[in-house]
């Protein structure tokens, strides 16, 4: 079983910006991949973001393409979030997802971390 850990949410105004970091623990089925998905209130979960080890990929939503930017730490269990120029609209719980992820699924999930963006 894998654990995953996610900090760095908060309240930030429009236009400012968040760093989301996820640390993992445990065994994950598959390591191939860390991504980011998110669920605002009365929306169903989304993917946002996802990073390959194996050449470092990194796939986007476009409602986040050239404001998130997702990177991986050294240790290769470590994924970061980096946000910029927020909107309301990014508005939502922010989750890690390890194993098997591609922009529909995953594997393991963390408990999530809330991101409110002000108008």
């Amino acid at each position: 079983q894998a654990q995953l850990v996610e900090s760095g949410g908060g309240l930030v105004q429009a236009g400012g910006s968040l760093r989301l970091s996820c640390a993992a623990s445990g065994r994950t089925a598959s390591r191939d991949a860390m991504g980011w998905f998110r669920q605002a209130p009365g929306k169903e979960r989304e993917f946002v973001a996802s990073i390959f080890w194996s050449g470092g990929f990194t796939y986007y939503a476009d409602s986040v393409k050239g404001r998130f930017t997702i990177s991986r730490g050294n240790a290769k269990n470590t994924v970061y979030l980096q946000m910029n120029s927020l909107k309301p609209e990014d508005t939502a719980v922010y989750y890690c997802a390890a194993g098997g992820v591609t922009t529909l699924r995953a594997d393991y999930w963390g408990q999530g971390t809330q991101v409110t963006v002000s108008s």
